[in-house]
């Protein structure tokens, strides 16, 4: 692989790894030397992007779960550490959305399902690996919110809800962890170019929508920062405002 391996000896755990952001980001963190470790719930569509990793140099393994359930991702992260001893990187990316009416026009399962992966599955994930990383005094987790974390999105109220609390509770918890010397990131981008909700963004131009690579290297300029500092949130927004 072409990049310098400045992560080489770091396990890095990506969620939402077998499209889309999660994809580019896994591939990104193996370039630079992590041993990259994939999960969402396609296995065969992991297995095809940890194929891609080790064709290119790198090191990954893929584990399915669905993080709408709380004893897959307890299961998961236990195999993870039993495996590795350690979690350096996490990067919270799986999410989903629901961009098809008012939010009174919901039914209380779509929301229910929202809240559990881009809400409650990241504090899960942050419970499981946060003590191993306070424990090895050293670790990174990278949360992945939106711009709808902050600004209006009718017909996405339930979306926007969720990537709002992410904010808070994660630049809550990094008050929490960063005097053990772990840090908490956030990455909040505008529309992205992939297949998430509707699918609408793809038919913008590279120019008029965020790529996943973008996102990517954002996510390895964060894990490579020097020990002394780190930055808590990243907004992002394509350069041509359609």
């Amino acid at each position: 692989m072409s990049e310098v391996p400045t992560l080489a000896g770091q396990i890095a755990v990506v969620t939402g790894a077998s499209r889309g952001i999660g994809a580019a980001i896994a591939r990104k963190l193996a370039a630079l030397g992590a041993h990259t470790i994939l999960t969402a719930r396609n296995q065969k569509s992991l297995e095809r992007i940890a194929d891609e990793i080790s064709t290119a140099g790198g090191r990954a393994e893929c584990h399915p779960c669905d993080l709408a359930e709380p004893k897959q991702i307890e299961s998961f992260a236990r195999g993870v550490l039993q495996a590795h001893g350690r979690c350096d990187i996490l990067v919270n990316n799986a999410g989903i959305g629901w961009f098809q009416g008012p939010l009174h026009m919901m039914a209380p399962e779509d929301w229910e399902r929202i809240v559990a992966i881009n809400l409650r599955a990241p504090y899960l994930l942050l419970r499981a690996f946060a003590p191993a990383m306070i424990a090895a005094k050293r670790g990174h987790i990278i949360n992945l919110s939106s711009l709808a974390g902050k600004n209006p999105v009718p017909n996405g109220a339930a979306y926007a809800g969720s990537k709002s609390g992410l904010n808070g509770m994660m630049v809550s918890a990094a008050e929490e962890l960063r005097q053990h010397q772990v840090r908490v990131s956030l990455v909040a981008p505008g529309t992205v170019r992939t297949e998430f909700g509707s699918g609408a963004s793809q038919k913008k131009s590279p120019q008029g929508a965020i790529q996943a690579e973008d996102i990517a290297n954002i996510v390895a300029l964060l894990a490579t920062q020097a020990d002394q500092s780190f930055i808590s949130e990243v907004l992002v927004r394509p350069t041509l405002k359609s």
